[in-house]
C-alpha cells in the first residue's frame, strides 16, 4: 500500500499544512466514506454539512474553509485541483516498459522504441511507427503506418486504422475504434455507390478517448482532434470533423461529418450536432440539446423540454401541435388590432 505523509502531500500540491503534518495517508475517499488514514477533499458547497461528521485523516479546503475546521487540511485555492492531482500517486502503476507479449503479433518493418510495452494479443502491422512510453494494451489492432507519439497508452481492445496519428500523453480507452471508415455513399437507380475514405485522423497531444468511441477517417483530408480535448465514452465523431484545443465532449454525443467546432467548448450528453456547420469558441450546449445551424458566440446553448409528470407532458404536446394555429390566430388578432386603433384614431 502507498502510503505518503501529510507533509509530502503539501509539497506536491503546493499547499498550506493546517494540522499534524506527519499524519500518513494511503488513500482518496469522499467526505461522507473516509476514513484515517485517507484524504478528501471539499469542493461542492452542498457537501460542506459533512465536514463535521468526516472521519478523513485530512482535508483539501479552501482557507475560508479551513478556518472553521478543526481537523488536519491541506489548504489551497482549489481543492478538486488538488484532489484531481493527488489521484495520481495513488493510482495503478502503469505497465512495465519494454515488454512485449510473445503472443504480439509486430510487423519487421515497425519501428518501435525498446521502452515500448506491447500486451497479449497486439498486432502491430507495417510501417507503424511509436515512440519512447508507448503501452499498447492486449488484443489492440494498429494498421499499417500508424505513428503513436511519447507515453500514450491504448489500452486493450483499441483499433487503429491505418495511417493513424496519435500526439504524445495521450490515453484512448478500450473498444475505441479511431479511422473507421466515414458514412459515404452516391445513391444511384440501384442503390448505394460506396465512396472510399482516403484521409485520415490526426490527434494531437494530450487527448483522452472514452471507451467505445468511434472517430471517422476524412473523406480526403483529416478528421482533426486539437490538443487537451476530452471525449466521453461512446462519442461518434464522423469524416472531417475538426476539434479545437480544450474542448470537452461528454457520452452519446454524436457530431456530424464536416463541421467545425471551436476551442473551449463542452457538450452534454447526447448531444446532436448536424453536419457542415461552424461552433465558435466558448459554446457550451446542455444535455440532449440538437445543434443544426452554425452558432458563431459563445454562451450557454439548450433545446429540448425538460422532464414532466406524463400527464402534464402529454398536454404539453398537445399545444406544441396547436403552435402553429395558435400562431396565426394572434397574427389575426393583432391586425383586426390594429384595425380598430387606426378607426378610433381622431381625425384631422
Amino acid at each position: 500500500m502507498t502510503t505518503f505523509t501529510l507533509a509530502h502531500l503539501a509539497e506536491q500540491l503546493g499547499a498550506k499544512i493546517q494540522g499534524d503534518a506527519d499524519r500518513e495517508i494511503s488513500g482518496l475517499a469522499s467526505l461522507e466514506s473516509a476514513k484515517k488514514h485517507q484524504i478528501s477533499f471539499l469542493s461542492n458547497p452542498k457537501y460542506a454539512s459533512f465536514l463535521a461528521t468526516t472521519e478523513a485523516g485530512a482535508v483539501l479546503l479552501k482557507e475560508e474553509q479551513a478556518r472553521d475546521f478543526q481537523g488536519n487540511a491541506l489548504v489551497l485555492a482549489d481543492p478538486y485541483l488538488g484532489f484531481a492531482r493527488l489521484t495520481h500517486l495513488f493510482d495503478d502503476p502503469r505497465p512495465a516498459a519494454g515488454e512485449r507479449h510473445p503472443s504480439a503479433i509486430i510487423d519487421p518493418s515497425a519501428d518501435l522504441d525498446p521502452s515500448v510495452h506491447v500486451g497479449p494479443g497486439a498486432v502491430i502491422e507495417a510501417g507503424c511507427q511509436l515512440a519512447a512510453g508507448v503501452i499498447i494494451g492486449a488484443q489492440c489492432y494498429l494498421g499499417r503506418d500508424c505513428r503513436i507519439n511519447e507515453n500514450t497508452q491504448l489500452y486493450p481492445k483499441v483499433t487503429l486504422y491505418r495511417r493513424v496519428q496519435v500526439g504524445k500523453d495521450c490515453i484512448i480507452h478500450a473498444g475505441a475504434v479511431i479511422g473507421s471508415d466515414g458514412y459515404g455513399f452516391a445513391p444511384t437507380p440501384d442503390g448505394w455507390e460506396k465512396i472510399a475514405q482516403l484521409g485520415g485522423v490526426v490527434i494531437e497531444d494530450q487527448v483522452e478517448i472514452g471507451a467505445n468511441t468511434a472517430i471517422d477517417r476524412g473523406a480526403l483530408g483529416n478528421t482533426h482532434i486539437s490538443r487537451d480535448v476530452k471525449i466521453d465514452n461512446l462519442v461518434h465523431l464522423a469524416h472531417n470533423v475538426r476539434v479545437g484545443e480544450h474542448t470537452a465532449i461528454t457520452a452519446q454525443v454524436g457530431v456530424a461529418g464536416s463541421t467545425e467546432i471551436g476551442a473551449k467548448c463542452m457538450f452534454g450528453g447526447q448531444t446532436g450536432i448536424a453536419g457542415h456547420i461552424k461552433i465558435a469558441d466558448g459554446v457550451q450546449a446542455t444535455g440532449m440539446s440538437m445543434i443544426t445551424g452554425s452558432l458563431d458566440q459563445a454562451g450557454v446553448y439548450s433545446s429540448g423540454t425538460g422532464l414532466q409528470p406524463s400527464h402534464q407532458w402529454r398536454k404539453s404536446a398537445v399545444r406544441f401541435r396547436q403552435l402553429d394555429e395558435l400562431n396565426q390566430k394572434v397574427r389575426r388578432l393583432e391586425k383586426l388590432l390594429a384595425q380598430q386603433t387606426d378607426k378610433n384614431q381622431p381625425q384631422t
